[in-house]
């Protein structure tokens, strides 16, 4: 029977419904701006697949594990409990509460780690492992703003089933930002390590930083607004060639609401985009270079309300599209998930567009 130490950051992923781009240091005020926890929600849809294996899960008491578990039919053992206070719902967990349970885990023997949260928890999951000497294997159930890392499945029911079945592990790169550079519109990634993930092919790449011109595909775009219509722009160089374009200052890694010349929103959250929406009214968005990730990396701003309200248009450089082989979304909601997969036309250029598919 394979022995899985499992483990939630319960606030992983609360800031970006409401455009913090991150929750590190920023609890408060996401709880402030009205954002709800969506790990747990991240969690059970994994459990509910490791359930339907034989497996035996180690955990945390509370939010970080256990209540989940239970709730997923599971009869855990609970090796591990977070600091005083923070059983009772959800609380602000920190980094010494993951370490001292994956520190559990591996007195536990367990075979693999499977940790629910971003960039920021693989990183305190693997340096524990290292700092243990542990050749334990890691997976991450993405539930982060940041998921850029080598080490997550492509979305949680995946990484239920990876865990439960793997055969083989590799070295994969853990990546992480720094949160306030990002918050300024600078990306600053910096690789912190590597560790033992499962051999998967439902497991993301590591985001890859994609060149390329974009001017004539912002002119393409700038050329055929239409009037009256409400336009929202997604993170990224590329949307933000788009709003330069329309003479938009552009909040690089945040969300804009434009329309008929107006910014409405600037690097809004979900409740600001929702506001600003009218009768008419399209998301434009540009995939993770390297990942192909559309909706569900970096941009929960667009949540399944927003991306609901709204048509979608996707646009890439072609060197970034020549180095996807197909796209993927991971929206929190698999209902909405299942409707915008398929092949879809995305925008390369003035006019010229290319067939890719979303899986």
């Amino acid at each position: 029977m394979r022995r899985v130490g499992f483990l939630i950051n319960p606030i992983a992923g609360m800031g970006g419904r409401v455009g913090l781009k991150g929750t590190d240091e920023k609890f408060v005020a996401a709880r402030e701006r009205g954002a709800v926890p969506r790990a747990p929600d991240r969690a059970r849809q994994a459990l509910d697949v490791l359930a339907s294996h034989d497996v035996e899960v180690v955990t945390v008491e509370g939010v970080m594990g256990a209540d989940v578990a239970r709730n997923a039919g599971l009869d855990p053992i609970v090796v591990s409990h977070p600091a005083a206070g923070q059983l009772a719902g959800i609380g602000e967990t920190t980094a010494a509460d993951t370490r001292r349970a994956v520190a559990a885990f591996v007195a536990a023997e367990v075979d693999v780690v499977l940790f629910v949260g971003g960039d920021g928890t693989a990183v305190d999951v693997a340096e524990t492992l290292a700092g243990l000497e542990a050749d334990v294997p890691l997976l991450g159930v993405p539930a982060g703003v940041k998921v850029y890392s080598g080490v997550f499945a492509v979305d949680p029911p995946v990484a239920g089933e990876i865990a439960a079945t793997f055969t083989a592990v590799e070295r994969a790169d853990l990546q992480d930002l720094d949160e306030d550079a990002f918050r300024r519109g600078e990306v600053v990634p910096e690789l912190r390590t590597t560790a033992l993930t499962p051999v998967a092919e439902l497991r993301q790449s590591p985001k890859e930083r994609a060149g390329g011109t974009v001017d004539t595909l912002a002119a393409g775009v700038a050329e055929e607004v239409d009037p009256g219509t409400t336009y929202v722009f997604g993170p990224g160089s590329t949307l933000g060639a788009i709003e330069r374009a329309l003479d938009i200052d552009p909040s690089p890694l945040g969300v804009d609401v434009w329309r008929d010349g107006t910014v409405l929103v600037r690097d809004g959250g979900q409740s600001a985009i929702l506001n600003a929406l009218g009768d008419r009214n399209v998301v434009i968005v540009s995939p993770i270079g390297g990942q192909g990730f559309v909706f569900g990396r970096g941009n929960q701003q667009l949540s399944p309300d927003v991306l609901r309200a709204c048509d979608i248009e996707l646009v890439a450089s072609r060197r970034k599209l020549d180095g996807l082989g197909v796209l993927r979304v991971d929206t929190g909601d698999p209902e909405l998930d299942k409707t915008l997969r398929g092949w879809q036309r995305v925008r390369v250029g003035r006019r010229e567009r290319r067939f890719i598919q979303i899986v």
